[in-house]
């Protein structure tokens, strides 16, 4: 059986993204909804909302996306495709990375890159020197902590944009 190639989806970002957040690929929920964390179990759209204290759960998928911008959040994917069976980072296979540094070098007010992840933060590497960034709790069920832990984590990103 041939393992299955996955692209990430486009870069959500303006010129006015302050907080980039980047996982590693999108797992098969997403894919198949062609949307960024689409799984239900997965903790992003609610930590993000205690972020920017505003409802993103109920919305509609091109609305919370639109409400990201608006709190200037960007997100993408530090694997522009591999090949994977199932979702769990642990199966990446034959990996292609995305340039970061050119998403960054067209981002003006970028503050933060924050990593979604353990497996998303070693592409801290191939990031300019002087740019700040995080390794948040990963958002994905299959990462066990609790939500109220990983939501203490990803507040950090409120200081950030709040400045």
């Amino acid at each position: 059986m041939t393992t299955p190639e996955n692209t990430c989806f486009a870069p959500v970002t303006d010129r006015h993204t302050r907080v980039l957040v980047l996982g590693s690929l999108p797992g098969v929920a997403s894919l198949q909804a062609q949307q960024y964390y689409a799984h239900p179990r997965n903790h992003f759209w609610r930590l993000i909302e205690a972020v920017i204290q505003s409802p993103l759960c109920v919305l509609p998928y091109e609305q919370r996306l639109n409400t990201l911008l608006a709190h200037h959040i960007g997100l993408w994917d530090v694997v522009a495709k591999a090949r994977r069976q199932g979702s769990l980072d642990s199966q990446l296979r034959d990996i292609h990375h995305n340039d970061l540094q050119d998403l960054l070098a067209q981002l003006p007010d970028i503050r933060l890159v924050a990593f979604n992840g353990q497996t998303a933060g070693k592409a801290h590497i191939q990031l300019p020197a002087h740019q700040p960034y995080c390794i948040l709790p990963s958002s994905s069920p299959a990462f066990t902590m609790p939500f109220e832990h990983k939501r203490d984590a990803w507040l950090q990103l409120a200081t950030v944009l709040n400045t």
